[in-house]
């Protein structure tokens, strides 16, 4: 079984038109424009600006009504799109957009008797989920039996069991029956794999059964070391002896935003993006307790450039709530990519004195800072990072790395050669480490032999970087081997055709094998490529265009460099 069916059509774009058409904005030809141009943007606000318009000129534009119910559900204002989608039923019964929001209001208001008439009448959510929204909606009317014996046949359905089995458990908790809960939740038939909310509900479960210490047991198995307040504080009341009312669910409408979360948070690394936001919205929709949903919301309008809206989804994580520092390090994210940084900053700072237990506040607020090559800044909170390391993790290597570079452009080769060396011993074949490591070398022209393996190394680890090829490319180079580097920096040049310090290399290396004229076009291109985002520590535009004037050997000689020697 699958989890999910596709959805006929999650877009009323078909196409962009062209723009260049002499269009008012005010028409309805040119709101009409305006509303599909967006809807393709997943710029939802003006999709709803000017589909509206368009709408209450045509009001029968089947194509417009979907593009608006995917904006408003993009938005998580099922409430606005409500009376759209009633209206779309009407004239297209089996818009699935449509029908998944008539849906989720009637699970919103627990109309159980509804649900069970629209899903009859083949209104669909997708796969898995349409299965789980049938059995909780007989549990909902009070049809118990029914649910268990579904409940059971939806265990036994490969890929999707355990998921079935865990509303099981959760349902026989609901119902009173403990025993039949912790039997499912013990792993008796089948270990389930369990969120926090499963963690919770099996310690409640467990506590209702007076089996305080089993509770308090499987909480240091599962959650060892949390930090988590809800988790702590059970536990401490568990060792008093303490007992748990079970609360972790309380309705069937909790219990299908968790199918509809999971569904999503499973999808969200291969499917559209826009699918995966409809259903994390559903789910928020469904429970506002929801917080994960919420936290996938945001990224995924992160990942369509809609950082206002991932701004407000952020924000929206209550700060008493376990997931806020999360949260807020996904707001300051999206603010330094909506280009206020300034703000992302001060909010890190902040949070690195509201949470200086917490590493990875400080290695965000160090990334931040080095993003905007505010290198000084940054080395203080990549240290207080470290600091608070209890032992060496591979996963802290990125933590070092981005300290080395740091601490390179800040002239301090000792200190970051040492932070380079100390990552690789924690991942030795990271090849972003090998290959910055060994360009490094290349550049300060030592250790060459360690460099070209170093590089070989990255090369091998990732065969399609194009900075990666170019830097085996130019250890050749330096190496005197002109032949084997030309063959690498012209590889490097397909990889990344408009990079202009690629261009430049290549040039180089042209002329080091008497291939004069194609250095000079190489070294034109890259001249045309420098941009104001150009590192000109990287590629220098006046080196370039003296070797245009009188070659690269003259250069060399110039700046007292030795001259190019190929290798026998």
């Amino acid at each position: 079984m699958s989890l999910i069916r596709p959805l006929r059509s999650l877009t009323a774009l078909a196409v962009l038109l062209s723009t260049a058409l002499p269009l008012a904005a005010d028409s309805s030809a040119g709101s009409y424009l305006a509303a599909r141009q967006a809807d393709y943007a997943s710029d939802y606000r003006a999709v709803v600006e000017y589909g509206t318009r368009t709408l209450a000129q045509d009001p029968e534009n089947v194509d417009i009504m979907e593009g608006l119910l995917i904006a408003y559900l993009g938005l998580g204002d099922f409430d606005t799109a409500l009376p759209v989608a009633r209206r779309m039923v009407q004239l297209m019964p089996d818009s699935q957009v449509a029908g998944l929001v008539l849906l989720a209001d009637a699970v919103k208001r627990e109309d159980w008797a509804r649900v069970q008439e629209l899903q009859a009448g083949g209104t669909s959510v997708g796969g898995l989920m349409d299965d789980m929204i049938a059995v909780w909606s007989q549990f909902g009317v009070g049809q118990v039996d029914k649910a268990f014996d579904a409940f059971e046949a939806l265990g036994d359905e490969p890929g999707t069991g355990g998921m079935a089995r865990y509303h099981q458990a959760m349902a026989y908790a609901m119902a009173g029956d403990h025993e039949n809960a912790a039997r499912l939740f013990s792993g008796d038939e089948g270990r389930l794999q369990m969120d926090r909310t499963g963690i919770i509900a099996y310690a409640q479960v467990l506590s209702q059964l007076e089996r305080s210490p089993d509770a308090v047991e499987m909480l240091d198995k599962v959650a060892p070391n949390t930090t988590d307040p809800t988790l702590v504080t059970m536990r401490a009341e568990l060792s008093a002896g303490k007992p748990q009312v079970f609360d972790a669910l309380t309705s069937p409408r909790e219990a299908i935003a968790q199918v509809v979360f999971k569904v999503a948070d499973t999808l969200a690394a291969e499917a559209d993006p826009t699918v995966v936001l409809l259903y994390a919205r559903l789910a928020e929709f469904l429970d506002s307790d929801t917080v994960g949903a919420t936290l996938l919301s945001a990224r995924l309008l992160e990942s369509m450039e809609r950082y206002e809206l991932a701004v407000a989804a952020y924000d929206s994580v209550p700060p008493d709530h376990s997931a806020y520092p999360q949260a807020a390090l996904g707001q300051s994210d999206a603010l330094r990519r909506m280009g206020r940084v300034d703000e992302a900053i001060g909010e890190l700072r902040a949070l690195t004195k509201a949470y200086p237990e917490l590493a990875a506040i400080h290695v965000a607020l160090g990334d931040a800072l080095r993003f905007e090559d505010r290198f000084a800044e940054a080395i203080p909170a990549y240290d207080a990072a470290i600091a608070l390391y209890e032992a060496p993790v591979a996963s802290q290597w990125v933590v070092y790395f981005a300290r080395a570079i740091c601490l390179e452009r800040e002239k301090n080769w000792p200190a970051a050669e040492a932070d380079f060396r100390y990552a690789l011993e924690l991942s030795p074949d990271q090849p972003n480490v090998l290959n910055y490591l060994g360009y490094s070398f290349v550049e300060m022209q030592t250790n060459l032999d360690e460099a070209l393996g170093m590089i070989e190394r990255a090369v091998a680890g990732r065969p399609n970087d194009g900075y990666i090829t170019d830097s085996l490319g130019w250890v050749y180079y330096r190496l005197g081997r002109y032949d084997e580097a030309v063959d690498q920096m012209e590889r490097a040049v397909e990889l990344m055709p408009v990079d202009p310090v690629v261009n430049d290399h290549l040039g180089d290396t042209y002329w080091a094998v008497g291939r004069h004229r194609e250095a000079e076009f190489q070294w034109s291109r890259a001249l045309s490529f420098i941009t104001d985002d150009s590192d000109l520590d990287e590629v220098k535009p006046d080196r370039i265009r003296r070797k245009l004037e009188v070659g690269l050997d003259v250069v060399l000689d110039e700046e007292g460099a030795e001259p190019l020697h190929a290798v026998e």
